[in-house]
């Protein structure tokens, strides 16, 4: 197989130009082209990153493409990745896969016919400190994993992003939207899910846009926005997830899993980078030390909150290598569509108050240490 597939991206808003950006850090994908539904957007991107504006038809339809991006909303992935699969090519999509875990099998099922790979997002699994709390886990640092809690909660998406009305519609929700980052780190570390409880609610049934372009419009709210899990894991471990967009201030960590040796404090998955603490039965919690890995190095400004490291992209460059090495996929469908029958089950249970027991399995992904992420990287 070639050195390097040609890659083409669907759907050319805000997350696009991390894909764009990020891109030519990694070996085994190229950007070549674009499409929106929008002409205009698919055109600015193209011009600002150099690549070819196409029709979606147009871009379905090139040869030079090995496999496409689904950056277009949760409510389209299923069809977007559905056209893709039909015309020939790999999938790789945002999170989440789709937003019924039926559509999900579907794409898995039309996939393996077709003989043709579907990776997703979140990626940030794969950065260097998760991977380092990974290999402390691993090594044995704080025992057999037996519990934990994983906080993520805001005021909401209204205040910052420009159009965030589709955050609140059916498919959006902090389960759908934020619940991806810290489920797929959860597998990382623990395995899959076996069944989940939960309560779910919304603080109002509508909201007041206070960004801009779209600043003093109301928009409706069609999804929980608060959730509270709770998840256990084939394991043995029980895990607490709270999501919201419901809290204006809290004290809670995004994520510390207990074991029966200590403890471990895991930075937010939404990032790659971080600092990793723990501490052992003698309670004394310490920043584990650092390693040199590749994704954990800062590359960007945050406005806000400073130097931080952003390798988003990895998990198609994975994805690519994998397809010319013959390896499994680390952001691999199986292990996406559990993503989605977890958090489908939690808004289920929220809706009936029942446990509900995840129909689906995957394995944890192998580990990306410090060799396997250089090998990635251009």
């Amino acid at each position: 197989m070639t050195k390097e597939l040609g890659v083409g991206i669907i759907g050319c808003g805000n997350i696009s130009m991390t894909y764009f950006a990020l891109s030519p850090l990694f070996k085994g994908i190229k950007v070549l082209a674009c499409a929106d539904l929008n002409p205009e957007a698919a055109r600015q991107r193209a011009t600002e990153y150099g690549v070819k504006a196409q029709t979606i038809p147009e871009l379905l339809a090139n040869d030079e493409l090995d496999v496409i991006v689904n950056l277009t909303i949760p409510a389209a992935h299923f069809e977007v990745s559905k056209a893709i699969l039909d015309a020939g090519k790999h999938v790789y999509s945002e999170k989440p896969l789709t937003i019924t875990l039926e559509e999900g099998k579907q794409l898995q099922a039309l996939g393996r016919e077709k003989g043709l790979a579907i990776g997703c997002a979140p990626d940030t699994f794969l950065g260097g400190a998760h991977q380092l709390a990974r290999k402390y886990i691993d090594d044995g640092g704080v025992g057999r994993i037996t519990s934990g809690t994983c906080h993520v909660m805001s005021p909401g998406m209204e205040m910052w992003h420009p159009n965030p009305g589709f955050f609140f519609l059916n498919g959006g929700g902090p389960i759908l939207d934020l619940g991806p980052y810290y489920i797929a780190n959860l597998v990382n570390f623990l395995g899959p899910v076996k069944r989940v409880a939960a309560l779910t609610s919304m603080a109002n049934p509508t909201r007041t846009i206070t960004s801009e372009p779209l600043k003093g419009q109301s928009i409706p709210v069609e999804t929980p926005t608060n959730i509270h899990a709770l998840l256990e894991f084939a394991a043995g471990a029980t895990i607490t997830l709270s999501a919201s967009w419901d809290v204006w201030s809290h004290r809670h960590a995004n994520m510390e899993l207990y074991g029966t040796e200590g403890s471990i404090y895991v930075p937010d998955p939404n990032f790659f980078g971080g600092v990793v603490e723990a501490s052992g039965r003698d309670k004394d919690i310490q920043p584990l030390k650092d390693w040199d890995h590749p994704f954990s190095k800062n590359n960007q400004e945050h406005p806000t909150n400073g130097p931080r490291a952003n390798y988003r992209t990895a998990g198609l460059a994975d994805m690519a290598m994998a397809l010319i090495e013959g390896r499994d996929i680390r952001c691999s469908i199986d292990r996406a569509l559990h993503g989605v029958d977890v958090m489908t089950s939690i808004l289920k249970s929220g809706e009936e108050g029942n446990f509900v027991a995840t129909t689906t399995t995957c394995t944890q992904p192998a580990a990306l240490g410090i060799d396997e992420a250089l090998a990635l990287l251009v």
